[in-house]
């Protein structure tokens, strides 16, 4: 299996995701140092979820993070474009849905909130995906994307890009993961990726108001945050 390439041709990118999922959950736990639970859980609590709202959790891939998101008494359903991914997931008791990004199968306000959370960069229309994210979430419903972004400290973030994407990431992948090779594109996305106030103009230019974001791991991670207009 080769990785996708930046041009993220859905069919490419899902063959891709397919061919890690077996390892998927193992591998970003080692990849982040264990820091995928802390993002899971940080996104859990900026979106603020109350009993018995519907919340649709994007690129979800294996489901743990909507096992995550259903903790505070949502109702949440994982919806992913890899089969294989959801396959992987299958054991954990939520809903999964096989769903692309830019052409969801939900109607109209059909959520309280929509979450995506290190899938943004695999949509070959950013702009098109926040738009149809925006169309099954009700007036006045939340948005919240998790995904990887540009230290803010100007030492790290030369650390970051040049030792922990170019080195540290691909020998950790060559580890612990079932495909290395597509771990090339991870690396390769994340530093193609805009910054924070780039992805905040791009959210806004969708048609979210109210856009903010919240650095972590020293802006390696940052949660953005909107509404859609009431």
């Amino acid at each position: 299996m080769s990785r996708a390439e930046l041009d993220k041709d859905p069919h490419d990118v899902a063959r891709m995701f397919d061919g890690v999922a077996r390892r998927y959950d193992l591998t970003n736990t080692a990849m982040s140092g264990g820091q995928d639970r802390y993002w899971r859980s940080r996104t859990r609590r900026a979106l603020d979820l109350q009993p018995g709202e519907r919340v649709l959790d994007l690129a979800a891939g294996t489901a743990v993070s909507t096992v995550e998101l259903a903790r505070d008494g949502a109702w949440c359903v994982a919806a992913d474009f890899s089969l294989g991914m959801l396959r992987a997931g299958g054991h954990r008791d939520v809903p999964k849905v096989a769903a692309d990004a830019l052409h969801l199968p939900f109607a109209d306000d059909s959520f309280d909130a929509v979450t995506i959370s290190f899938g943004l960069r695999n949509v070959r229309d950013t702009v098109a995906g926040l738009r149809e994210m925006a169309r099954v979430t009700r007036p006045g419903g939340r948005l919240v994307v998790c995904e990887f972004s540009t230290p803010t400290w100007a030492p790290f973030r030369a650390l970051y890009q040049g030792v922990v994407l170019g080195h540290v990431l691909p020998a950790v992948a060559r580890t612990v993961s079932s495909s290395p090779e597509a771990y090339l594109y991870l690396t390769e996305s994340i530093r193609d990726w805009p910054d924070q106030p780039a992805l905040a103009r791009t959210i806004a230019d969708a048609g979210w108001e109210r856009v903010a974001w919240q650095n972590l791991t020293v802006g390696a991670v940052a949660l953005h945050r909107a509404r859609k207009p009431a």
